[in-house]
């Protein structure tokens, strides 16, 4: 956990995401080692992530607008709706199983590979107003995607406010604060969720372990810090293809556990 913790905090400072991505496998298979009910062990992985993306999260957001990095207007306007669509799709991920919540991951982060290994940067950086429409479709799609996959939104977001014209650096900064309200809203509906389902998981509350959380936090605080700092002085295009690849690679992994379920 604790060596997990080092490259989940980095990855959360350089991307603006909250490190669900690389948490959620990693705690499924610790907690698969550990003999926990399977029937519970990637509700328990998303659970527990998102609280993790918490202080992470702020800790990536501070730093990042440091550097005047972070729209609060558009995480203001755009959020609201981005929480909408956690609420629905926590109590959607509560309903499956570990199977299909698997499946639903590794098909998820299988498309983003691929749009990221696509993904050109813009020579100019122009800054379209997003019309209301868009923001409560997107909000609301990249929420519920978010919830039942335990990350803080930011491999949505981040493409999306790239899209309208935001600098990358921006688009980071202001995802990860947007991430931060997924993070809350979903640590508390698996905590919610978890506790009326009555899992009786050893040392959680509902879908929400204690110990990784207490083993994460300051090493993945620490670290997103250092992250956050790294991505204002690297070539921002190369870093987007190597976290597609390796979210390729995470995607097949999952796909493969996917059949042995």
């Amino acid at each position: 956990m604790a060596l997990t913790a080092v490259v989940v905090g980095f990855v959360a400072g350089l991307f603006g995401i909250g490190g669900g991505l690389i948490t959620v496998p990693f705690l499924y298979y610790i907690f698969d080692s550990q003999g926990l009910d399977s029937r519970y062990l990637m509700h328990l992985a998303v659970g527990t992530s998102f609280a993790i993306i918490i202080p992470t999260s702020i800790a990536s957001v501070l730093t990042h607008h440091k550097f005047k990095a972070v729209d609060f207007d558009i995480v203001k306007s755009y959020g609201i709706f981005v929480i909408i669509g956690v609420i629905i799709g926590t109590i959607f991920a509560a309903s499956l199983k570990t199977k299909s919540l698997v499946l639903f991951f590794s098909i998820v982060i299988f498309i983003l590979g691929i749009y990221l290994l696509l993904l050109k940067e813009k020579e100019k950086n122009i800054v379209i107003n997003i019309k209301l429409y868009l923001k409560i479709i997107l909000g609301f799609i990249v929420g519920f995607i978010s919830a039942p996959m335990g990350i803080g939104g930011a491999i949505m977001n981040v493409p999306i406010l790239k899209f309208f014209g935001y600098s990358i650096n921006r688009a980071i900064g202001s995802a990860a604060a947007i991430g931060f309200l997924i993070a809350v809203f979903g640590a508390l509906g698996f905590l919610t969720t978890g506790s009326y389902l009555k899992t009786n998981l050893p040392m959680s509350i509902g879908f929400l372990n204690i110990p990784a959380f207490l083993i994460f936090i300051p090493i993945t605080t620490f670290m997103a810090r250092i992250g956050a700092k790294t991505v204002h002085s690297i070539d921002k295009n190369r870093i987007s293809k190597i976290f597609g690849i390796f979210l390729l690679i995470i995607s097949i992994k999952f796909l493969l556990e996917f059949f042995k379920l």
